[in-house]
């Protein structure tokens, strides 16, 4: 009896469990059910009073351009495009505009550097002016222009008497005005790059003895690659469409300061399907830099 005994109490020590509280402590799993369908998202319907105004606005923006090519003089296009005067203002826009972007890359991305990756005094304010010109009249900042290049402005009447140098009436002045209103377009997207880009990239080449200006050239400015070819277009096609500080500061002279946003105001007076045909090419131009900007800007996010 005794052996017995001591043979549960053995059994027991060695942590055996009764089926009983076996069933208790581990209950019998349950098959998962079958899962709950996924509802269906509806596209949430639009009220009357936001679509009838929406649907206003798109007519007013797109009617125009509907109406510039109903009334485009498509069988003499070819034509007004290979006329003598058109073909001089369309290589002068080309060449100026190639110009002014050259020149808002030599100085829009040291400039766009020095506001993303410096602690420089005042930076608000230099970045607030840096992009005045984008909200600024293309007029008046003919006007400005004028007053500080001109042959009797600040700069220009030094650069006339000790260099004989003038700007205003010129191609030159041209590639200037062009250069003044598009430069910002560069500076804001090249900024927004290097905002975007990881700094630790840079310091990592400082680490491995590179001064600042390799890590800018072999680092900096490959990451950036991108924002700065999407603000060197931005600002092409800005200058190729530029009218305001064009005509004051260069004035509008045929096969010298004539580019083609200033034939097509002058040829509305003389000859209109000419200036039809020259608007229709800067439409062109607009929806090709529209295009090939559309995944930096305009993609979104599924």
């Amino acid at each position: 009896m005794s052996g017995r005994d001591n043979s549960t109490r053995a059994g027991a020590g060695h942590g055996d469990t009764p089926v009983g509280a076996r069933s208790a402590a581990t209950p019998p799993s349950v098959p998962p059910g079958p899962k709950a369908p996924r509802r269906r998202q509806h596209a949430p319907r639009v009220p009357v009073t936001l679509l009838l105004p929406a649907l206003l606005g798109l007519v007013f923006l797109v009617l125009p351009l509907l109406g510039l090519l109903v009334r485009a003089p498509w069988s003499a296009l070819s034509e007004k495009l290979t006329s003598t005067a058109v073909w001089d203002a369309l290589r002068l826009s080309l060449i100026c505009a190639t110009l002014a972007t050259a020149v808002s890359l030599v100085l829009g991305v040291p400039l766009a550097w020095l506001l993303a990756r410096t602690e420089l005094p005042g930076r608000r304010v230099i970045r607030a002016l840096v992009t005045l010109p984008l909200v600024l009249p293309p007029v008046v900042g003919g006007v400005a222009l004028l007053l500080v290049l001109g042959r009797r402005g600040i700069v220009g009447s030094w650069l006339d008497s000790a260099f004989g140098i003038t700007l205003p009436f010129t191609t030159t002045g041209v590639v200037i005005a062009e250069a003044f209103v598009a430069m910002p377009f560069l500076v804001i997207s090249v900024e927004g790059a290097l905002r975007a880009a990881d700094p630790r990239y840079e310091e990592a080449a400082a680490t491995l003895g590179a001064s600042r200006l390799t890590a800018f050239r072999r680092v900096t400015l490959p990451l950036i690659a991108p924002g700065i070819a999407a603000g060197a277009v931005l600002a092409w096609a800005r200058a190729l469409g530029e009218f305001g500080a064009t005509i004051t500061f260069a004035g509008n002279f045929p096969g010298k300061t004539q580019t083609m946003p200033l034939a097509v105001y002058l040829a509305m007076e003389s000859d209109p399907e000419a200036a039809i045909a020259l608007s229709l090419v800067l439409l062109a131009v607009s929806v090709a830099v529209l295009v090939g900007l559309r995944d930096r800007w305009m993609s979104t996010t599924p």
